[in-house]
Order: structure tokens, then sequence, then C-alpha cells
């Protein structure tokens, strides 16, 4: 099965899809003007504003829902990967495909915003959305439909409890092991994986509004709690900081990996984590109730700081400062040796080492705890992802009890993750995020040299933004953009209105005797 597995990632994530998604970075960064510096103010701006309705979520918790995926194993775990495989070079890749992902995220968040629908009472949009109806096809639609909802249905999930799995035996495990037909499992792997599953399914039955919810509670607490540990051992080993900068910067360019490892996991974790290019985030942007589409495009794209300059960088400076890394090299020789060799790079044993060498007893329990959080939303956001697929689907096939098969796929997946070895686990992982790549960077920049939909939606904000309007609106027939249908219908609904309103205003009266 590793064997498979590790053939199909070969393919996938050969040198090519590496550098698409640093050009599509840099593309959309020029084109854009380089929207992820020029309206930073702006997304800080949007972050509080606007309100979830009834169809819709509000932009805080589009963002909370969206970093729910952003932020998860690929910041704790994801980050030791890189570093051990990639060397501390890798880290500084990870910030550069986040600096250029913030742009394709803009992209394509705007992009499902402009071709979101309603279904029934709620709003869906995505990559298979903006595919169909802005680049006219609807088999690469549906191709990366079927993906995605493999992706994020099946191979993901385990990604994530994996890591909290690991992270639960590592700090609470008594060792005690339990011998079944098909393998033996640690009693700790299993009873978190039961208690995981438990969790989920009372969540994800209870509906997008539910996971919402959660998230916006959960997602900023979990961040906020974990970056501040982080930041009290960057500060109590502030003198070390300028050496770790350098050390990335040099081994970024003169890598003890090898420039491949290093910008190949750079950029390989970096996309697992902040998912900017994937396709993931524009899920989440489109169920937003918002008076523009670009306010997603730039919520989402302030997402991406959250994710890997702030959360994954906190992590790469514990471990980095601490020594709590191993560097492999070819074979089994290793480059860099700080640990014991069984101590495996997959997984987030190197940042919980990392924290317990600066609070003894503390680290791997607190490790564990966030991990949790941050994989488990992790999840809620993958299993939204995979039903707005689903529900893209039943617009042409209706199959009952899709949705439903969906959840006990998933929570299959979750217990399945947990209890598996930590390699077989990220590399199938992996296969998920590279077919969604493919297929989402591909489309997006077709339908850039098709329509520039999101770049007129741009223009069309910062003209307005000029303008000093008060409630700002979108015409898409007006910006050349088609088959935005349901912004054509607000549009004309709220034309409607104010017609309605102006006849409703009683005249002036007129003095007859003038």
């Amino acid at each position: 099965m590793q064997s498979v597995v590790d053939f199909l990632n070969s393919i996938i994530w050969s040198p090519v899809l590496i550098y698409m998604c640093l050009g599509a970075g840099l593309f959309y960064s020029i084109i854009t003007r380089f929207v992820q510096v020029r309206q930073f103010g702006e997304m800080t701006r949007l972050l509080f504003s606007g309100k979830s309705s009834s169809k819709g979520i509000s932009s805080f918790q589009a963002l909370a829902v969206s970093l729910s995926g952003r932020v998860g194993t690929g910041n704790i775990a994801g980050v030791a990967a890189a570093i051990g495989f990639g060397g501390p070079g890798a880290v500084f890749w990870m910030w550069i495909v986040a600096f250029l992902g913030a742009a394709t995220a803009y992209t394509e968040s705007t992009l499902a915003q402009i071709y979101k629908e309603e279904d029934n009472g709620e709003f869906r949009g995505g990559p298979a959305y903006y595919i169909e109806k802005a680049m006219g096809q609807k088999w690469y639609a549906w191709l990366f439909a079927i993906a995605t909802i493999f992706a994020c249905g099946v191979l993901l999930p385990g990604v994530q409890s994996n890591s909290i799995g690991n992270a639960i035996e590592a700090a609470f495990g008594s060792g005690d092991m339990i011998e079944t037909a098909v393998g033996t499992f640690s009693v700790a792997k299993i009873t978190t994986g039961a208690f995981i599953s438990v969790l989920l399914a009372f969540i994800i039955f209870g509906g997008v509004k539910r996971i919402a919810s959660f998230t916006q509670i959960v997602v900023p607490f979990m961040a906020l709690a974990y970056v501040i540990i982080a930041f009290v051992i960057i500060l109590l080993n502030i003198t070390e900081v300028p050496a770790i900068v350098m050390l990335i910067v040099n081994d970024a360019f003169n890598p003890m990996a090898g420039f491949g490892a290093a910008i190949g996991w750079g950029v390989k974790r970096g996309i697992y984590s902040n998912e900017a290019g994937q396709g993931t985030g524009p899920h989440a942007a489109a169920a937003a109730n918002v008076d523009h589409p670009a306010q997603q495009g730039l919520v989402q794209s302030f997402s991406i700081y959250i994710d890997t300059l702030l959360v994954c960088s906190a992590t790469a400076f514990m471990i980095l400062i601490t020594g709590a890394y191993n560097v492999h090299g070819p074979g089994e020789a290793y480059i860099v040796q700080n640990l014991a060799a069984e101590i495996s790079a997959n997984g987030p044993v190197f940042t919980q080492l990392a924290v317990e060498s600066t609070m003894p007893g503390w680290g791997k329990p607190f490790i564990a705890v966030a991990l949790f959080f941050f994989a488990f939303t992790t999840i809620l956001a993958y299993y939204y992802i995979a039903e707005t697929n689903i529900a893209y689907l039943r617009r042409t096939v209706k199959v009952p009890g899709m949705m439903f098969v969906l959840k006990l796929v998933l929570i299959a997946s979750v217990f399945y993750g947990t209890v598996k070895a930590a390699g077989l686990a990220w590399a199938m992982g992996d296969i998920g995020v590279g077919l969604m790549a493919w297929l989402n960077i591909v489309g997006i920049v077709i339908i850039f040299f098709l329509s520039k939909p999101a770049l007129k939606a741009l223009n069309d904000y910062e003209r307005q933004q000029k303008e000093g309007v008060e409630e700002y609106t979108f015409d898409p027939v007006k910006l050349g953009i088609k088959n935005a249908d349901y912004w054509e219908r607000r549009l004309a609904r709220r034309t409607q209105e104010q017609s309605s309103a102006s006849d409703d205003k009683p005249g002036e009266l007129v003095n007859p005797t003038a």
C-alpha cells in the first residue's frame, strides 16, 4: 500500500506542480498589483463587518470556517515534517508560498462569491461552480467535485485524526496495546478515535450553521493560545532569534538537504497548511453574506497570513530555537540529528519536545490539546467542503442518501486514520491535496484568460472605495461577467425595492393658487 501511494505522490507532486503553485501566486500578485499588500488595511476592517443571514454566514464566520481548514495539523506536524525532510530552509519557502498564495486565495475566493448559488436556503459555491460557469467546462467541474469529495471525505481527514492520535498517545498513552484480527493497536489511539468519531457525528449532523458556530469560537481561541505559548518560548530565547532567521534564509538557498528537498517540502507543506490554490478555501468564502464578492476575497487573503506567517512561523521558531529536530538525509542517514533516530518527523513530536524543553511536564499535553482543536476543526471544514461538492453533483444527479453516506465514510476515515501509521496517512493526504491543487490552479488560470472576473471585481471594488460609497454594490452585467446569476437577481431585487420605496413616498403638495 505504501509503495503504491508513494508512486502516485511522485507523479502528482512532480516539480511541475511545485513551480506551478509558486508561478500562479506570482502571476496573480503581479496582475492584482500585490493586492495582499495594498489592501491589508481593508482586509482587517472587513473581518468584523457584515452580518450573517438565514442564507449565509458572516465574513468572520466564513474566515473561521476557512481557517479551521487552513489551521490544522499542517501547522504543527506539517512544519515539523518540512524541517525534518527539507531542512530549516523549507520554512523560508513556506513563507514565500504564503505571501504569493495570498493573491491566489483572493482570486479563488472572489470567484467563489461571484458564481455562488442558493441551495435549499443556503449559499453554496466553490471551484466546481466557478469552473462550470466561468470556464464553461462542466466535465472539468465534475472532475474537480469528484476528486474533492474523495480527498476531503476519505484521504485528508485521516491525516488530521492521525496527528491527534499520535499526540494523545505521546502525552497520555500508557503503552497498553490491543490485538485484533487486522493488527495490534494502541489503547490510547482506539479510545481517541472513538471519542473523535462520536463528537464529529454530533456536529456534522447539525449542518453548516452548527459548524460555523463551533469554529468561530474554537478557532480564534486555539490559535491565540498556541501563538501566546510560542511567543513566550521565543521571548525566553530572544537572543537566538537573529541566528535562527539567518539559518532559515541561508538554508533556503544553500540547503543542507538539497535545493529540491528544501523548496519541495516547503511548498508542499506550505500548500497543505494554508491551502492557497488548493481549492478548499473558496467553499467557505462562497457561504459568506457580503455586499461585494471582492470583500470575501480580501478576507480569505488575510487568512493566509494568519495561517502561515503567524501560526506556522511560531511552530518553526519553537522547533529551531530549542533544537528539537532532526534533518533526514539520503536513505537512513541524518544530516542533523539532535533527537533519537526513532522519533519521526511525520508527526507532532518535534513540536511537543520543543514546548516540553521550556515547559517541563506541560509541553506534550498542551500540544496534544492544541492539536486536537486544530485538527478537529479542520476535519469539520473537510466535511463541509465534501458536502458542498456533493450538493453540486446533486444539481444533475439526484441519488438519495448521498449526504448520509458521506457522513458515515468520513467518520470511518477519521477512526481509521487515528490508529494507522503516520507515514501512510500523510502520503494519502498529499495525494488529495495534489489532485485538488492541479485541477483548481489550472482552472483559475484558464478563467483569467477567458474573462478576468476576479480582476474586474477587484477594480470595481477599488473604484467604489475611492468614491467613498456608503454601501457597496456589484453589477456583473455592467462589468461584462456572465453567469453570475445570484448577483444579477440580487441587484434586480434591490433596484425594485428602491423603486417601490420611491413610489411610496408622498409627493409635495402643490399650491393651487400659485
